[in-house]
């Protein structure tokens, strides 16, 4: 984890904080996860925390148009002793490559990429859940920005239109927890 914190570091990416990552194990630990998708891999700290809650077959699907951060996520989780069939790394933009994952049948969806773009990952995002899978968003307090209704930078009202999404959907149950830069939770009934 160290290592791959310290590579984030060296690469300009900022990777979940330790509390944002322990939630996301206990919580892929409860749900008894076998199948996460993740948007933006980054060095691989998400997934090291993710993997961890898994069960032992579980199998990380994670997506980051960066060919170096994923190269990185790849020395790290075989750093840590993983499997490679344990992680499925896709090159790619998130709006490119949910539309080709299966629907439905997804534990957790973790969205922790671009801002500007998760609004329109938001719906496919969803429709990867099964009934009762977990979203997840990162950086949902976006560095205290979304709460001051001056803030009107493009990435500050991009976060604040996801939560009022997710808010809103009568499909999700939502949570938003001061975790790190706001970790927003939604379960798909």
């Amino acid at each position: 984890m160290a290592e791959a914190r310290a590579r984030a570091e060296e690469l300009g990416v900022a990777p979940i904080s330790a509390g944002v990552g322990a939630t996301l194990r206990v919580l892929a630990s409860a749900i008894r996860a076998k199948a996460v998708a993740e948007v933006g891999t980054g060095t691989g700290v998400s997934g090291l925390w993710l993997l961890g809650g898994m069960v032992p077959d579980g199998v990380l699907t994670t997506i980051d148009i960066e060919p170096e951060h994923q190269r990185a996520a790849r020395e790290a989780f075989s750093a840590a002793g993983l499997r490679p069939a344990r992680t499925r790394l896709i090159g790619g933009g998130a709006l490119d490559v949910l539309p080709r994952l299966a629907d439905g049948v997804y534990d957790l969806v973790l969205l922790d990429g671009d801002p500007a773009e998760a609004v329109d990952d938001l719906a496919l995002a969803v429709r990867l859940l099964r009934p009762g899978g977990v979203l997840a968003v990162n950086g949902a307090l976006w560095h205290d920005r979304v709460a001051d209704p001056a803030r009107r930078d493009e990435d500050t009202v991009a976060v604040r239109e996801l939560g009022k999404q997710v808010r809103d959907d009568e499909n999700l149950l939502s949570t938003l927890l001061p975790s790190g830069d706001g970790l927003l939770l939604a379960v798909h009934r």
